[in-house]
């Protein structure tokens, strides 16, 4: 699985993810509502937990794959 991840390109994935992370722009968005919700243990329907997964998806897939990328570059400078 971390291979396909390994192929995603960074600057698409980031842009995608901080995309995601708000929209909708106005008036306000998803992922800052649902985790107000989630702090206050309001976040009890169904579409209000899948809209926290699917607007936070992205930004977890960006720190997986920036995680993996450092890791490579660690990996061959320890090589040199």
């Amino acid at each position: 699985m971390y291979k396909y991840i390994d192929r995603i390109p960074l600057l698409p994935l980031a842009v995608a993810a901080i995309f995601m992370s708000l929209a909708p722009f106005s008036p306000e968005p998803h992922l800052l509502e649902k985790s107000r919700m989630l702090i206050n243990g309001e976040l009890i329907k169904p579409i209000d937990i899948f809209d926290l997964f699917w607007h936070s998806f992205l930004i977890v897939l960006l720190i997986i794959r920036l995680v993996r990328y450092k890791q490579s570059r660690q990996t061959i400078s320890d090589r040199k």
